[in-house]
């Protein structure tokens, strides 16, 4: 229901969008739209996030099986080797789409007929929380809107961009790609424009500056709700709004827009939580949290390649330095962790955090173990590089042997389940899957390189052996997930404090809202190393168990062993219930 201070807030933002003869008119549309979803709004039955709700994130056709839909072999993957390990499941766009391996989208509403259809997606909802896909910077060429613009329909013709490629100020647009910022296309009457295309020229930008687009992006954003989405991902919105003569990123337009949707889904539908997909530097990053007022969550971009470096070069300094200057997040709002994704590692997150030459080691070290760097256009016209394509599993095969990989392998994903904050893992962590060069030679996309499609039949093969990868992973992975979410200290809210170690050491310390620590300790070299605690944690209880190991530690005054690339989750004896 909107309030009084709901609209005045929402008039504001419009009004700075669009002017005050629009803001009001644009108000009453939105006003309209929600209440034609609140009848199927009211239906859905949401609830915060606690220690058990890690994000399972995976494409609708990652696991295939014949006589199946994709998403439905998804279903019985989850019912049969997942369970209640996870909360949340993120539906990478499951639509019709034209490239990009959807998120180059052609229909908003309908199902990509070769995943299944929504009483599919439904069936995923039965037992976890739907987090879905909002690609509101672009749609596809085929889509109907620019079909329409093409011919020269009223109603679309201003939801595109168009500019003078000669405009020397298209040269502080920022890019995050190599390819032409704009794309041209032949319309109706037989000239030529000039259409803007962020990523790829098969992907449209969107016109925000026009309300109609905006209205079509929050009616969206209200249909998923109705679906039961519980989180809403908001593909690229970092690149939204254009103004020529600015870097077209992060504008305050831009915030004001996630403002406004933030307002309208805790108007709306409240309980269901915004993320933000911003692929940019660490501050830029944090911002998207607004005054509290823009996402529910962001993601911990600077995470992966930080865990990467520890893990490569084993050295610690820098992520001990980042996590320990990360502010807070606001009320309602958190972080989510995760160390690989559908797309490749973000390099633009690690600027300021570590130094050139670090970086290209990280590089060299990745391309030696058959990863990629892809690049973007800097204004200079030189190619800077952007993002690492490769497998996190096989990322951390340094060659010294299967045990000293997994167990690098799983320190890395279990220092993301131990930070403050939602945990994400993409599905192919969970299933330890190595480098797919076979898909980049097949599509001519390096990304190809981390995102298999596994038949399942096969993947149930190697899934039952427990001398597998993939049978390793899957189930010590499912086992650490089951702890975390027993574990109260590992609510996304629970204070966190991170510890001051030698170089090649990680901790921090998790206390509950009741009060209870919980120690998480991480060796990320290849010897077994002796952590001294400060006093003031080892005296906050005489003995110690391991949650991982359910092993007796001391914390003694010389100090506490802890093997290569080993992972502790160290709680008071007495408080040892999981």
């Amino acid at each position: 229901m909107w309030g009084p201070e709901s609209r005045a807030k929402a008039l504001e933002i419009l009004n700075t969008l669009y002017g005050d003869a629009q803001g009001g008119g644009v108000l009453a549309r939105i006003e309209a739209e929600t209440a034609r979803h609140r009848p199927a709004l009211n239906r859905q039955r949401r609830h915060g996030l606690t220690e058990r709700d890690t994000v399972l994130i995976t494409y609708g056709n990652t696991l295939t099986a014949p006589g199946m839909q994709p998403l439905a072999t998804l279903a019985e993957f989850l019912d049969s080797w997942v369970g209640d390990a996870v909360g949340l499941v993120h539906l990478l766009p499951i639509f019709p789409y034209s490239s990009d391996d959807g998120f180059s989208v052609i229909d908003y509403r309908q199902i990509d007929p070769a995943l299944g259809d929504w009483s599919d997606v439904a069936r995923v909802g039965e037992h976890y929380g739907l987090v879905l896909d909002l690609v509101l910077n672009h749609c596809s060429r085929s889509h109907a809107w620019f079909q329409g613009y093409l011919r020269g329909d009223a109603k679309t013709r201003d939801y595109f961009i168009e500019a003078d490629p000669n405009d020397p100020r298209l040269t502080l647009v920022t890019r995050p790609r190599s390819s032409p910022l704009l794309t041209p296309v032949d319309v109706h009457e037989g000239g030529r424009y000039w259409v803007w295309t962020t990523f790829s020229a098969d992907q449209v930008d969107l016109n925000f500056a026009n309300p109609d687009v905006l209205l079509e992006m929050i009616d969206l954003l209200l249909f998923y709700a109705t679906q039961g989405a519980r989180i809403i991902r908001l593909d690229a919105v970092a690149y939204l709004w254009k103004e020529l003569g600015t870097a077209c990123i992060s504008l305050e337009q831009t915030h004001a827009v996630v403002r406004l949707l933030r307002l309208v889904m805790d108007t709306a539908a409240p309980g269901v939580q915004l993320l933000t997909e911003t692929n940019v530097p660490q501050s830029e990053n944090l911002s998207y949290f607004g005054n509290g007022d823009e996402a529910n969550l962001i993601y911990q971009f600077s995470l992966p390649p930080l865990l990467l470096h520890a893990l490569v070069c084993g050295r610690t300094h820098a992520l001990t330095e980042w996590a320990s200057t990360l502010p807070g997040p606001p009320p309602r709002a958190t972080y989510l962790n995760f160390t690989a994704s559908h797309d490749g590692v973000g390099l633009r997150p690690l600027e300021g955090l570590i130094d050139d030459e670090e970086r290209d080691e990280l590089l060299r070290r990745m391309r030696e173990r058959g990863g990629y760097v892809s690049t973007r256009s800097m204004p200079d016209g030189r190619d800077a590089p952007y993002e690492l394509n490769i497998s996190y599993y096989s990322a951390m095969d340094a060659g010294d042997g299967e045990d000293a990989h997994m167990a690098r392998f799983l320190l890395a994903q279990t220092v993301a389940l131990s930070l403050r904050g939602v945990p994400a893992l993409y599905i192919h962590i969970l299933l330890a899957t190595p480098n797919d060069t076979a898909g980049v030679e097949r599509s001519g996309h390096t990304r190809a390189i981390n995102r298999r499609r596994w038949d399942y039949g096969e993947l149930q093969t190697l899934l039952a052996r427990p001398d597998t990868p993939q049978g390793i992973a899957l189930r010590e992975m499912v086992r650490r997930l089951r702890i975390r979410g027993r574990l109260p200290q590992f609510h996304p809210d629970a204070a966190q404090q991170i510890l001051d170690l030698e170089e090649g050491l990680f901790g921090l310390l998790r206390t509950s809202h009741e009060g209870q620590p919980l120690i998480a300790l991480f060796n990320f070299t290849s010897e077994t190393r002796t952590v001294k605690l400060p006093k003031a944690v080892t005296e906050l209880a005489e003995e110690w168990i391991d949650a991982l190991s359910d092993q007796e530690i001391s914390l003694a005054r010389k100090g506490t062993e802890v093997p290569s690339y080993a992972c502790l989750w160290l709680m008071p004896e007495a408080h040892a219930e999981f």
